[in-house]
């Protein structure tokens, strides 16, 4: 284990590791994932998962979705908002979501980050931005279902996991169906399971192959490696639009953490393990190491 801090540089001179595997989500700034694959490259050290561009540019979604749209790949109308100001001149319909744009786990993403108005802000916004210190998105709510889905391998070869639907069912009747830093953190942990998840997801076969489609043409545009998790959520007429593409994805090897692509993994037969070697086996072949 090496730690993704300012002193990995120095030791991967030293370990001369074959390849790393990575997982280092960084601790600072809009390139913090990107920043330990960049040293691998500097060093010609290969390593699993996406590189140092995907990495960055799937943190950011704004130019997450403005990738998405030029391609015509359904996602949520948004704009990013500094201000009150900005947000009122958006152009955005509510409801909406308001989202910091470049975080991820459902962070500065809560319950009240649904607005049905104008009102519902109550000077949030200009908080919130001011404590996360970057821009938020205002994003249309789509009101339809929602679900993630897990992706391993490459090219022609990547293939989908089973779909993991998110059952808002199991939140208490107050909560609001989205899913929020409470939902994911509070309301549903190992001290406290609920049925947050469905997998596989009950959907009929139509469905699952917009949805399936929808997820690969994101990967692959998004140029994602090894495995990732895209986020969809579904329209008034149950279209399946892109929300958010994690080329790194959360892998908490503990079942009662609910972490959905290992959830989705042992849907499809796959061990915790079998999940890992996977991935690298998907990299080694990636490098032509194998």
């Amino acid at each position: 284990m090496i730690e993704a801090d300012k002193f990995a540089y120095h030791k991967y001179i030293e370990e001369q590791p074959d390849i790393v595997f990575n997982i280092a989500e960084g601790s600072s700034g809009v390139n913090r994932e990107s920043q330990i694959p960049a040293m691998l490259e500097l060093l010609n050290i290969p390593y699993t998962a996406s590189d140092p561009l995907t990495l960055s540019t799937c943190l950011d979604k704004a130019r997450t979705k403005e990738i998405l749209s030029y391609h015509n790949v359904p996602n949520p109308k948004f704009s990013v908002v500094n201000s009150k100001e900005q947000l009122i001149n958006s152009g955005i319909q509510y409801p909406l979501i308001l989202k910091p744009v470049a975080e991820g786990s459902s962070k500065g993403i809560f319950d009240s980050s649904l607005l049905t108005g104008i009102d519902g802000l109550n000077g949030t916004l200009d908080k919130r931005v001011a404590e996360y210190r970057q821009p938020f998105i205002a994003e249309e709510y789509l009101p339809g279902r929602e679900f993630t889905v897990g992706i391993l391998g490459n090219g022609e070869r990547a293939f989908a996991l089973p779909v993991v639907e998110i059952n808002f069912d199991a939140l208490p009747e107050h909560v609001n169906p989205i899913y929020s830093y409470e939902a994911k953190w509070i309301l549903d942990g190992p001290g406290n399971q609920i049925e947050m998840y469905k997998c596989p997801a009950d959907i009929d076969n139509e469905l699952h192959e917009k949805i399936e489609k929808a997820v690969l043409n994101a990967c692959r545009l998004l140029n994602c490696k090894d495995w990732s998790r895209v986020d969809v959520r579904l329209d008034a007429e149950d279209n399946p639009h892109i929300i958010e593409v994690n080329p790194l994805p959360g892998i908490l090897p503990d079942p009662k953490n609910n972490s959905c692509l290992p959830k989705a993994a042992r849907t499809a037969g796959f061990t915790y393990a079998e999940l890992i070697n996977f991935t690298l086996n998907s990299a080694l072949a990636r490098y032509g190491m194998v």
